[in-house]
Order: C-alpha cells, then sequence, then structure tokens
C-alpha cells in the first residue's frame, strides 16, 4: 500500500511540443550595414504530477500542473561579415491544472497551449523587442574590432 501512496506523492515531468510555428524576421538599418535577424522559436510543456491516489471509495486528490516554456533562436548577420547567434527563454508563458495523471492529458495540453498561441506569440515579440539592444550592441562590437578599437 505504501508504494503506491509514494507513487502518487512523485513528481514527474513530461515534455511535449505543440504543433505551430513561431517564425519572425527583423532587419535593423546599421551603418556597417542591414542588420538582418531571424528568429525561430519553440514551445517546450513541462508537466509535475501531484497528489496521491484515494484508497477504495475515496477521491483521490491527482493533478497534472503543466507549464509551457518559450525558446527562440536567433540569427543575425551583420552586412555581409558578422553572423551572431542567441537563444533566448521566457519560463512559464503560459501554465494550467488538469485533474488526474500527467500521462492522461498530453494531448488535451497540447490543445490548450495551441489555444493559447497569441499569448505566446505575444512574449515572443516581447523577447524580440528586449534582444535589440543586444543585437545593436554586438553589431558595435564588431565594428570596433574592424577598426582596431
Amino acid at each position: 500500500m505504501k508504494k503506491y501512496v509514494f507513487a502518487g506523492l512523485a513528481l514527474s515531468a513530461c515534455l511535449a511540443s505543440p504543433t505551430f510555428a513561431l517564425e519572425h524576421e527583423v532587419v535593423i538599418d546599421h551603418e556597417d550595414g542591414p542588420i538582418a535577424a531571424d528568429y525561430k522559436g519553440s514551445v517546450t510543456i513541462e508537466t509535475t504530477q501531484v497528489g496521491t491516489t484515494g484508497p477504495a471509495g475515496r477521491p483521490n486528490t491527482l493533478r497534472c500542473n503543466w507549464t509551457a516554456t518559450l525558446n527562440v533562436e536567433r540569427v543575425a548577420k551583420v552586412g555581409e561579415t558578422v553572423q551572431s547567434r542567441r537563444t533566448l527563454t521566457s519560463d512559464d508563458v503560459v501554465s494550467g491544472s488538469r485533474s488526474g495523471w500527467c500521462e492522461t492529458h498530453v494531448k488535451a495540453i497540447d490543445r490548450l497551449v495551441s489555444t493559447r498561441r497569441d499569448n505566446i506569440r505575444t512574449a515572443m515579440l516581447a523577447l524580440i523587442d528586449q534582444d535589440r539592444a543586444e543585437l545593436l550592441a554586438e553589431a558595435e562590437s564588431a565594428q570596433n574590432r574592424r577598426r582596431g578599437v
């Protein structure tokens, strides 16, 4: 009996990826030439099993908590000479909870995340906006190296 209770209390993680594409392109004018940046996002879902199974005739307290993380890969080219890569991450873009075992809700959670694609797209655009300063700093650094500064 204790093994079943322990199994109900154990935390588990499961990864999944919804099937919608997240892509964005940015071009920034710079004195060394245009900075062209391509962003490709992916969503990772982590689930955590909480609660216990109840004894016969008693309700259980099983819940599956889930959180979606956004990962954005950026590849940028400054003029014809410099290429830059960076990974941007935003944790807990969307999250939720479902009663029962996580293993039985994988497809339902994927559908829930897909319905919140506008929230995910907004989070991606916020990351891209924050990356602008880093991208300009990388371009300036490359320009200074070429000048010998």
